[in-house]
């Protein structure tokens, strides 16, 4: 467990699968339909790019693998793969540390050294992950590498067994520091890129979603912005705008031909960032009003699910001084309310994002993923008087 009140270097990555070449940058890659362009309705007001990059200063990156396709041959693909990087003061991350906590819904997952820094990967590539954050601090955090003495780098994971080769351990170093040295702000890639590209939610395709949400002036004109690696849940419990799409659209379910194919076996790691000024214990409890976004969708955090959660402030900059006293500011517990509400709203409709943006995907053994068929998506709505104009 993290200490209550301790700082948080954090770069955050997620993994899934590996391409034969690095993605594009982030700002170079197509714009892909989200949410809203199809008229599903939320509540709150998003920030003007509705991501996680609306909080100033954070910065997202991508390294996606993709290669290969048909029968699995274990270290040869087909591989659906990747990374993602979430650096809450982008470059400067690692000298002006940031408040943290983080909360578990239900552990079956892996979240290392939450203590330090987080990553995102494949369950099998937690290690390596882990090893390039501590290499890209030594590279990037000292003018002298021999005055760095030590790194707890938290890395988290979803599994991506289902399309990737993931015993085939196709993420290497030089991936994890891609996706770390190419984060930038702006505009956030979502659906089948960096960590999310071998997920799969709620039956469909699933991977990297955000969203954000500015709040009143009255309540401090604050933002909150959310990131998930969505892989995660079963196909009748999808809810989208309180609508049950999960049993409106049954056909072409994930894992038809798996004995697994009725359990909620995947996972869901998710990033929430914040201007406002939040301290550790106070971040924690941020943390755990994800779940109460992903229950809006539907989850019931099944016994196979992996959800963890991570909550960050970038307010307070210069706090971590260690040659004078520093003074703080705290927003009162009082006033958490709309910070909370904010949270819930931008991790509902962050997953949708992802699920609208992912496309089909075939994998190993030629399975396939199909994505959530927006034509489909707009009839249930409409059937259900939740089709936004």
């Amino acid at each position: 467990m993290i200490r209550s009140f301790s700082f948080r270097y954090l770069v955050i990555l997620f993994c899934s699968s590996v391409i034969a070449s690095f993605s594009l940058g982030q700002n170079n890659l197509p714009a892909m339909p989200r949410a809203r362009d199809l008229g599903v309705p939320f509540d709150g007001t998003p920030g003007p790019l509705n991501a996680i990059t609306d909080v100033s200063g954070v910065t997202v990156g991508h390294t996606t693998l993709i290669s290969g396709e048909g029968k699995l041959q274990v270290g040869k693909g087909p591989v659906r793969t990747g990374v993602t990087a979430v650096l809450p003061r982008g470059k400067d991350s690692m000298s002006n540390p940031v408040f943290a906590g983080w909360w578990s819904l239900n552990g079956n997952g892996e979240m290392t050294g939450t203590t330090w820094v987080e990553e995102i990967t494949n369950t099998h590539s937690v290690g390596v992950v882990r090893d390039a954050v501590i290499q890209w601090r030594v590279n990037h955090g000292q003018p002298d590498p021999t005055s760095y003495w030590w790194s707890l780098p938290v890395v988290a994971e979803t599994w991506d067994g289902w399309l990737n080769d993931i015993n085939g351990f196709h993420v290497k170093p030089e991936h994890a520091l891609h996706a770390i040295d190419t984060a930038a702000s702006g505009r956030v890639a979502e659906g089948n890129v960096g960590g999310g590209t071998g997920m799969v939610c709620n039956g469909f395709k699933g991977g990297i979603g955000t969203a954000s949400r500015k709040l009143d002036t009255k309540d401090g004109g604050y933002t909150v912005g959310v990131l998930v690696q969505c892989n995660y849940g079963r196909r009748p419990d999808l809810r989208i705008a309180g609508v049950p799409v999960g049993k409106e659209i049954p056909e072409d379910a994930a894992y038809s031909s798996a004995g697994f194919a009725q359990e909620d076996r995947g996972s869901i790691i998710v990033v929430v960032a914040t201007d406002a000024p939040l301290v550790a214990h106070q971040l924690k409890r941020l943390a755990r009003r994800v779940s109460l976004g992903l229950g809006r969708n539907g989850s019931i955090s099944g016994n196979g699910s992996g959800d963890i959660f991570i909550a960050f402030s970038t307010a307070n900059s210069g706090a971590a001084a260690a040659d004078h006293v520093v003074d703080l500011k705290m927003l009162p517990n009082d006033k958490l309310g709309p910070v909370f509400a904010a949270t819930v709203q931008a991790t509902e409709e962050a997953i949708i994002n992802a699920m609208i943006a992912a496309e089909t995907m075939t994998g190993i053994e030629n399975h396939k993923v199909v994505a959530l068929p927006h034509d489909k998506l707009r009839e249930v709505l409409k059937k259900y008087n939740r089709l936004a104009p």
